[in-house]
């Protein structure tokens, strides 16, 4: 029993200490610049007239292309959540496993949730490889998403 601990212990921490740095999340603005969106792809500035033809005011407004700026944010956001459901995932079946006393109901309850959260592992990294390989075989970055502008 004692070396099963070692074992978890030991799969515990290299999955904290090698896996899940892949998946700390960076900063996600906008444009990749920080504050507010820029002009450009994502806002464009309308200037609003009176009926004089002076100027009255500048106002952004939201592109097409702001889809993109939307797209990108929330896939750097869910990627390092996903990361740490695996991890969390890991850690309940490893205190299932340690706490199941030799209960075989127990022991086989805390081997799914950790089949299941190395499956999440899996389907993650291996989404990620195919991406990569049709772009290697193609030569289209499939993993950027840009909606054509003016």
């Amino acid at each position: 029993m004692l070396l099963k601990m070692k074992r978890v212990v030991f799969y515990l921490s290299t999955v904290f200490f090698v896996v899940y740095p892949l998946f700390i999340p960076a900063t996600a603005y906008a444009t990749n610049t920080p504050g507010p969106w820029t002009l450009g792809r994502c806002v464009q500035e309308h200037i609003v007239y009176d009926n004089n033809g002076k100027e009255i005011d500048r106002i952004q407004v939201a592109t097409i292309q702001g889809f993109e700026c939307l797209f990108v944010n929330i896939v750097r956001v869910l990627t390092p959540i996903a990361g740490l459901a695996v991890f969390v995932m890991f850690i309940v079946g490893a205190f299932q496993l340690i706490t199941a006393g030799g209960e075989a109901k127990q022991i086989q309850k805390a081997r799914k949730t950790l089949t299941y959260a190395v499956l999440g592992l899996v389907l993650f990294v291996g989404i990620w490889f195919i991406l990569k390989l049709i772009q290697t075989i193609t030569g289209v970055d499939v993993t950027k998403f840009e909606i054509p502008g003016p």
